[in-house]
């Protein structure tokens, strides 16, 4: 484990309704590929938090390493439709093309 991983998962602990938390906790799940870990703390975090986007494109990465397109594509939706809401067009852009690569498939 990292130093930071170590801190954020303390900070979860002290402060489980801390959405912010969970948000870091999250990414550095991520860079480590602990994937289902990070899928738990997203979904922890995007229920507590109006995401702009950004933490459904994470979720949706999580969710297709873990073999889950539908997951990943509902997830990268949810980031489309918030991106538009909150003006980030180019955000919402990226998060179409994410999508489309993922293609019909299940």
């Amino acid at each position: 484990m990292t130093d930071k991983l170590d801190t954020f998962r303390d900070m979860v602990a002290k402060q489980p309704d801390n959405p912010l938390a969970r948000f870091g906790l999250a990414n550095e799940l991520l860079k480590v590929g602990a994937w289902a870990d990070a899928v738990e703390q997203l979904e922890a975090y995007l229920a507590r938090y109006d995401d702009e986007g950004n933490g459904w494109g994470r979720l949706a990465e999580a969710r297709a390493a873990l073999g889950d397109a539908p997951g990943a594509r509902e997830a990268l939706d949810r980031g489309v439709a918030a991106s538009y809401r909150f003006g980030h067009a180019g955000m919402a852009q990226e998060l179409e093309a994410r999508r489309d690569d993922l293609g019909d498939g299940a």
